[in-house]
Parts: structure tokens; C-alpha cells; sequence
């Protein structure tokens, strides 16, 4: 059962949506799902002490239709992160991710993120403790290398210890971290990028599954990869700010199976998910923030953005205010889009 379960991830993990802070929540999941059923969903990331010590259970919170869906962790302490490795698994997530890539002060004053590509003993032993605490599959997202460190050498030695450790997929961000001098933001544009190195890692490693992540836009990019070899892509920015481009296609053109994604048809099916939502205390701007980017580049798309934006945190905002958005899209565009 083990095996067919990640057998199952693996595939799913040609194309992933990347975990991003304050934009992969559970709502962004929800629309990711219904613009593509194969891809792998990430959450934002979650850190273990929140869980464990904060018992911030909340945080694990997921719709049943989301699957497959990936929980993201932060963390350095193994035992810790075993504990919150089980709680994610009780939960019923697919894989659990050991975030060591992500530059920020926040993170790096809780000692994990990127900062750990600095000590990949402590990673093993991470990655050891989570995978003896559950049976769903334990993967790590990287960078390439931090600060002064010379990529092409830290990033197998990185590599060689963790698949030491028993883990079998990671996901490669192909820039280094600068930890210091540059904001979280101008890490995930300024270092180059360095994509035949991570090419290079999966002819050195035939035996880990690996994905790459960074500066990836479309699906054709996504396919050219893919068919030099790699196990994988992980796409974010691009994922939520334009997701029909992305993800539309994505079953058919990734995965060989299914039909493009009509948006407009998304959109009538996220009503029924909206309405439950405002039932039970939510607020329609909780959702339709995630849902702007949905005729991005066509007619029509400025005057959806604007009313959802602008009305949607109006007291009593609900579904027909985004029926209302919809309609401002020319249905021509909206058929051309599907």
C-alpha cells in the first residue's frame, strides 16, 4: 500500500504548484484542484513548533478534494518535526515537505528555511526522524547552495546526505539564497539561475526523484524539462497569478489524460464551495482574492479584477457579486479561454 501511495505522488509530482506563503491556502488549493486534478498541491508552510507547541491544529486544515496535497514544514529540531510529521499524517496529507529554502529573516531566526543548507547532518537527521515517525513519503525543497557556498559542489554533498537519510525526492529551486543582502523577494529573482546544474544532479542521482523550481512560466517550459530527464516541475508565481495559462492545460499536455479547463465553468463551481464558506463565518475575500488572476491577459479581465477587489469585503458580498464579475468578461473571450 506504501509503495502504490507514493508511486501515486510521484506522478502527481511532475507538475506541483510551489508552496507560497499567504497565497497557497486552503482556498487557493480548492481553485488550484478544479483547474487541474493531477498536479500536486503544496500548502503554504507550516512550522512545526506552531503545531507542536502552539497546537495550532487549524493550520492542517484541507478540503477532502484537494488531494493529492502536500504539507509544507518548517523546522530544525528532528524530534519536533517527527511529532509534527505525525500530526500531518493523521490529518491524511499525501507527502510531507522539509522547507530548506526559503531565505527569510523570519525563518532564519527560527533556524531552518535555507539557512540549513549549511548543515546537511542536521537535515539527515530531520529527514530520518520524520520518516520514522509516519509512513506517508518525506521529501525536501532546496536551493542549489547559500551564500558563499560553491553550488556545484554543496548541492551534491547536500544531496548525498539526505538520500543517506532515506529520502527519495526532492525539489530543486535553481538559484542560490543570499541570506545576506537581499530581501526574501529579490532572492527569488536576482541569483541566476542555474538550471543545467540541476540537470547535472539528476544524471549524478538516476536514483532520487527530482523536481526543479524557478523562474518556470508555462507549460511548454514545464514539458521541456520533463523531456530532458527530470523527474519533475514546481511552478508558483506564475501558477497563481495567471492559473488558466498554467494549469488549464495541465492534464492533458502534463499528465495525457482529461480535457483543458473551462474558467468560466470553474468559476460556477467555485459557488457552491464560496456559499458553504460564508455559511460558516467566512468572508467571499477570503477566496475571490485567489481567483483575480482567472482571465488574466483577455477582455474583460480588468473589470472582473476591479469588482471582485473592490466589492468583495463589502458586508454581505457573496456569490452574486462574482456572477456579476463574470459577466464582465465577454462570453466570446470566456468560451475562447476555455
Amino acid at each position: 500500500m506504501e509503495k502504490a501511495v507514493k508511486s501515486q505522488i510521484g506522478v502527481s509530482s511532475r507538475l506541483s504548484v510551489a508552496p507560497m506563503m499567504d497565497w497557497t491556502d486552503r482556498h487557493c488549493r480548492y481553485l488550484h484542484r478544479l483547474l487541474c486534478r493531477r498536479a500536486l498541491l503544496y500548502t503554504e508552510m507550516v512550522t512545526a513548533p506552531a503545531l507542536v507547541r502552539g497546537g495550532a491544529l487549524h493550520l492542517l486544515e484541507y478540503s477532502p478534494e484537494e488531494h493529492p496535497v502536500a504539507l509544507q514544514l518548517g523546522g530544525s529540531e528532528p524530534l519536533e518535526l517527527a511529532k509534527a510529521a505525525r500530526l500531518a499524517s493523521q490529518a491524511g496529507y499525501d507527502e510531507i515537505n522539509l522547507n530548506v529554502g526559503c531565505p527569510s529573516d523570519r525563518v532564519q531566526s527560527g533556524a531552518f528555511g535555507a539557512v540549513l543548507m549549511f548543515q546537511p547532518g542536521l537535515v539527515a537527521d530531520c529527514v530520518a526522524a520524520m520518516q520514522e515517525a509516519v509512513d506517508v513519503e518525506v521529501t525536501v525543497k532546496c536551493r542549489i547552495g547559500v551564500d558563499d557556498q560553491v553550488a556545484e559542489e554543496a548541492l551534491p554533498a547536500f544531496l548525498d546526505r539526505i538520500r543517506s537519510a532515506g529520502c527519495r525526492r526532492v525539489t530543486i529551486h535553481a538559484r542560490k539564497a543570499w541570506l545576506q543582502g537581499l530581501s526574501p523577494k529579490e532572492n527569488r529573482d536576482i541569483p541566476p539561475l542555474d538550471y543545467d546544474l540541476v540537470l547535472r544532479m539528476k544524471q549524478g542521482f538516476p536514483d532520487l526523484h527530482i523536481s526543479i523550481n524557478g523562474g518556470i512560466t508555462t507549460l511548454a517550459q514545464a514539458r521541456s524539462f520533463l523531456d530532458a530527464g527530470l523527474d519533475g516541475v514546481m511552478i508558483g508565481r506564475a501558477a497563481y497569478h495567471d492559473p488558466v495559462s498554467v494549469l488549464a492545460d495541465a492534464d492533458p499536455v502534463v499528465f495525457g489524460t482529461g480535457t483543458r479547463s473551462d474558467p468560466a465553468e470553474i468559476v460556477h463551481r467555485m459557488i457552491p464551495y464560496i456559499e458553504t464558506h460564508l455559511i460558516r463565518g467566512g468572508k467571499l475575500h477570503q477566496i475571490s482574492r485567489h481567483m483575480l488572476g482567472l482571465f488574466a491577459g483577455r477582455p474583460g479581465a480588468r473589470a472582473w479584477r476591479r469588482m471582485l477587489s473592490e466589492g468583495a469585503h463589502r458586508p454581505g458580498a457573496g456569490p452574486e457579486l462574482v456572477l456579476a464579475a463574470l459577466a464582465q468578461v465577454p462570453p466570446d473571450e470566456i468560451s475562447q479561454a476555455g
